[in-house]
């Protein structure tokens, strides 16, 4: 679990950076959902596509997931997941005010809802800061009741290595909680780090 793609200062920077995509992130999930969100210390890993999957197993846990996924291009491209656990899903919509057992096709419009202003927010937030332009696909569901080792197809990522980036957003008052994981293949981890430069030098 390398970051030697990253100096210490390089890595410090965008640990700050991703800080404060989150706080706007968390800011805008508090005013959608009206509680307050607790926020996690990012985690930033360089890793190889295999041990992707392992990783997000030991931070999500043995629960099932469900998790949408958002892809964003532009000057930096890559793919942002977000995990719920399939318990949350039902304290999500409590959240949003259904009293009764929801169908499935609402409890997907949720869950790709707060996705989204999620997704948007925090790599918003980061890409802005960094000077960026980036954009966004729809968001789509990429598993439901899934076992977390079976998100993502490790057969397809060409890159030799991934950058790795997990925060977790939860409430304080309830048990409700997700994970956003922002992966970059090598290519775009090399773009990152120039524009983490150009930031670092403007101060």
């Amino acid at each position: 679990m390398s970051t030697a793609l990253f100096s210490e200062d390089q890595r410090d920077a965008l640990q700050e950076l991703t800080n404060i995509g989150m706080g706007q992130a968390g800011a805008s999930v508090a005013a959608v959902l009206g509680e307050f969100v607790m926020l996690s210390v990012p985690r930033i890993l360089v890793l190889k596509p295999n041990l992707i999957p392992p990783a997000l197993a030991r931070i999500v846990g043995s629960e099932k997931v469900t998790a949408v996924r958002q892809g964003f291009h532009g000057d930096l491209r890559g793919e942002a997941v977000v995990v719920y656990g399939v318990s949350h899903c039902r304290e999500l919509a409590d959240l949003m005010g259904y009293d009764d057992v929801i169908d499935e096709a609402t409890e997907q419009e949720l869950l790709l809802d707060v996705s989204n202003v999620l997704v948007g927010a925090c790599l918003g937030g980061l890409a802005e800061q960094l000077n960026a332009e980036m954009g966004f696909s729809a968001p789509s569901l990429m598993a439901t009741e899934a076992e977390v080792s079976s998100l993502l197809d490790v057969e397809r990522m060409d890159s030799p290595c991934a950058l790795f980036v997990e925060v977790n957003f939860s409430l304080e008052k309830r048990s409700f909680s997700c994970h956003l994981v922002m992966l970059l293949p090598e290519d775009q981890i090399l773009v990152l780090r120039d524009a983490i430069d150009r930031f670092l030098a403007s101060l």
